[in-house]
């Protein structure tokens, strides 16, 4: 069994095929997908999905790239979305100086605000960072104690350490597959087991051999067997504890 921790199901490019995705996977042995909020649209579209579908659960939140459009009603519609059954998680937010597409003390505020929205509700935290990770750790490591889970991780090995060194976890994704991706390699080897979890990011991110079509929840498949061998130890034993670590931090129960 396999947990799809981070995927967007409910974006426009599963529009055409979306339950035929989500056999493809269940076939697969993906027993369950978190599906991420990234606007107050898509945060919505994600509960909707989770209510139809026993096997998704849903995150609430806005991407720090719609930072700018965040505020008190942002705020609000978030809380009471997330009140809902089945929502796991608040996120994923956080800070993106690689795009810069919201001014980058608005991606601070909708960073803080949403850390103190998933306090409030006693929810984890999933962690979109992007060339900011001075600045993200500053504002983690002020809100501690916090569950939180750096999704797609891209840092490097100081940046690992201090977050491992928080006891958040560490979400990898298919981009580790690449031929250039060395370094993100490194990191899994550096990433204990008890704290790593595997993700998609679906549509996105591709595995090697697939890169320009649409990733799906199934290829997390790939990632194991990536992280398998990086780890040297067997595709059942990456399942099982990735799968552990998802339903803990996301108490699936």
């Amino acid at each position: 069994m396999l947990i799809d921790t981070h995927c967007h199901l409910d974006f426009p490019a599963f529009d055409p095929d979306r339950g035929q995705v989500i056999r493809r996977a269940l076939e697969a042995g993906i027993n369950y997908f978190i599906n991420i909020g990234a606007t107050l649209e898509s945060s919505a579209a994600s509960c909707e999905l989770a209510q139809k579908h026993p096997e998704i659960y849903a995150t609430v939140g806005l991407h720090p790239h719609d930072a700018d459009t965040f505020d008190s009603s942002s705020a609000e519609k978030l809380r009471q979305m997330a009140s809902g059954k089945k929502v796991v998680a608040i996120g994923e937010t956080g800070l993106d100086h690689y795009r810069n597409l919201s001014g980058k003390e608005n991606q601070k505020q909708a960073f803080l605000k949403q850390i103190a929205l998933a306090k409030e509700l006693n929810l984890p935290v999933v962690v979109h960072c992007r060339q900011a990770e001075e600045e993200t750790l500053r504002i983690l490591k002020a809100a501690l104690p916090l569950e939180a889970v750096v999704h797609c991780f891209s840092g490097d090995k100081s940046f690992l350490q201090e977050c491992l060194g928080c006891g958040f976890f560490i979400s990898f994704t298919c981009n580790i597959t690449y031929k250039k991706a060395q370094g993100l390699r490194d990191m899994v080897s550096l990433t204990p087991l008890d704290k790593l979890m595997l993700e998609t990011d679906a549509p996105y991110l591709s595995p090697e051999g697939f890169r320009g079509k649409r990733n799906e929840p199934f290829q997390i498949k790939l990632l194991a067997d990536e992280v398998s061998r990086i780890k040297g130890v067997s595709f059942e034993e990456i399942a099982g504890r990735t799968t552990q670590n998802a339903k803990e931090f996301f108490n699936l129960g």
